[in-house]
């Protein structure tokens, strides 16, 4: 229940973000009859709204009306959710165009579908039971100076060599100690020899500071870790949009039409489009036999939503839309790393 109560104020979290972003979406333009005092400001007008400073033309004074402003900020995009979810979904290339060109009164603005779809994402995993593990034991992480095996070989050889020494000297025991010293003693060396090889495949970031922050802090409480990554994931999803900025830049430098607002743009309608996938994806895997059902929605339609989106919004040709989807591929596991570099490191302080 505890889970369930959270979720419904993430949804609500967003909503509220979301009416920040776009305070006037959905509102009623019809004009009333009679000329109203604005309580704000002054100003004498005829309408919902005053024309100065934006507050309301009739004020309510009811708890009624609390509950109304929290359920109209989670569902405050109106009649523009339902003119953007079907391009969103089926014609995303041309959502993004026709929102660049002008076309902004019809659609919910990127970043507000954005924010509210995030937050309706995280909010769905904690209903449907999907979050970090706590419970994980310390020092599932290690660095590449750990080496348990040696570790336990030198407590092998150091408790026969304490036997050896308490024994009497003509002590049959004590040859049987010796070839035991003798082959633990090698497999040492051996393990000692590999261990470059060993440190290859270790964690080592090269950074004694991260080495020491980072690193340590992931061994010593990796589900502490494991949970903050986690709500750092939704307050910090927008750094998604900066980060994937430069790359979009770098396949279209050549052609000058389209500027950093398009990209931005591009990105936020796509990741908002990627929330409502994992929404999707999240809800078909609570249904049994329906996990293979999410990760065949997620292998056909992430990839065909981003070649759509691509080729439509820039007007592009199948080959010059293919080969950037490819480059835009790679550049999407680049950018999640750095995103999740970037997590790990907040979640240190």
């Amino acid at each position: 229940m505890g889970d369930f109560g959270d979720s419904i104020g993430t949804v609500i979290e967003g909503g509220l973000i979301g009416r920040a972003v776009e305070p006037g979406a959905g509102e009623a333009a019809l004009d009333h009859a009679e000329t109203v005092t604005c309580a704000n400001c002054g100003t004498t007008f005829r309408g919902h709204f005053c024309p100065q400073c934006g507050q309301k033309a009739h004020i309510h004074r009811s708890l009624a009306e609390i509950g109304h402003d929290i359920m109209h900020a989670v569902l405050h995009f109106d009649g523009k959710l339902w003119a953007t979810l079907p391009l969103l979904t089926f014609k995303p290339g041309e959502l993004t165009r026709r929102y660049i060109a002008g076309e902004r009164a019809k659609f919910v603005s990127p970043m507000a579908m954005f924010l509210f779809t995030v937050f309706a994402m995280f909010a769905v995993f904690q209903m449907v039971g999907i979050s970090a593990p706590t419970d994980l034991p310390a020092g599932i992480v290690s660095t590449s100076e750990d080496n348990p095996f040696e570790d336990k070989l030198r407590e092998e050889i150091n408790t026969l060599e304490e036997e050896r020494t308490s024994l009497p000297s003509g002590s049959a025991r004590k040859a049987e100690i010796d070839r035991q010293l003798k082959g633990l003693n090698l497999v040492l060396d051996k393990a000692q020899k590999e261990a470059p090889q060993r440190e290859k495949m270790s964690v080592n970031t090269g950074s004694s500071w991260l080495d020491k922050t980072l690193l340590d802090k992931w061994k010593k409480n990796p589900g502490l870790m494991l949970y903050k990554l986690q709500s750092n994931g939704y307050k910090f999803s927008w750094l998604l949009i900066p980060l994937s900025l430069p790359f979009m830049w770098l396949m279209f430098a050549w052609r000058r039409q389209f500027k950093a607002y398009d990209h931005a743009i591009f990105v936020t309608y796509s990741l908002s489009f990627m929330s409502l996938l994992f929404i999707a994806m999240s809800i078909l895997s609570t249904i049994p036999g329906g996990t293979g059902w999410a990760i065949g929605l997620f292998m056909i339609g992430a990839p065909l939503h981003l070649y759509k989106q691509l080729r439509y919004a820039y007007g592009l040709s199948r080959f010059s839309a293919f080969w950037r989807f490819c480059v835009l591929f790679m550049a999407i596991q680049i950018v999640l790393t750095l995103f999740l570099l970037v997590l790990g490191v907040l979640g240190t302080f």
